[in-house]
């Protein structure tokens, strides 16, 4: 694992440690534990981490071009969101090793069955493509319609 996502991931812990919004209370009247948004970004980093390299390259397989990326971590977006009493999920960026300006927008769905917060799907949810006038983009492969994936092609 890279040294610089090493510290990334030991300062965002020590963020949620110290931060009072990162407590997650279980709501007395029912037995599913209720997750905050740095809960949600914590599984997340800490997913990464486990699945990244030593070179801090994180292995996705291509679903749609069954190629194997070598993706870098870039950032976790805002907002995060529960999607049910049970899913939550989250939408990332990934560079592409060696060619920081291609950019994969990849989200990722977690459940609580285990009893913390599982990522159990990831999807690339754009690709990066080239246009002659604005130069790198993310082009969707899919949108969301009340919280369901649609394929857009």
């Amino acid at each position: 694992m890279s040294t610089k996502f090493r510290l990334m991931v030991v300062q965002w812990m020590l963020l949620t440690l110290v931060s009072v919004s990162s407590i997650s209370l279980a709501d007395s009247s029912a037995s599913v534990k209720k997750y905050y948004v740095n809960d949600i970004k914590e599984a997340m980093y800490k997913h990464i981490a486990n699945h990244v390299d030593e070179d801090g390259i994180f292995h996705l397989k291509d679903e749609k071009t069954n190629e194997i990326l070598e993706l870098e971590f870039v950032k976790i977006h805002n907002p995060v969101r529960q999607i049910n009493d049970h899913i939550y999920f989250a939408c990332t960026d990934f560079r592409v090793h060696k060619e920081p300006q291609k950019l994969y927008d990849l989200d990722f769905w977690m459940d609580i069955e285990t009893g913390e917060l599982r990522i159990y799907q990831t999807k690339i949810h754009k690709e990066p493509r080239k246009s002659l006038i604005y130069g790198w983009y993310k082009q969707p492969r899919y949108t969301f319609v009340n919280d369901k994936v649609i394929p857009l092609y």
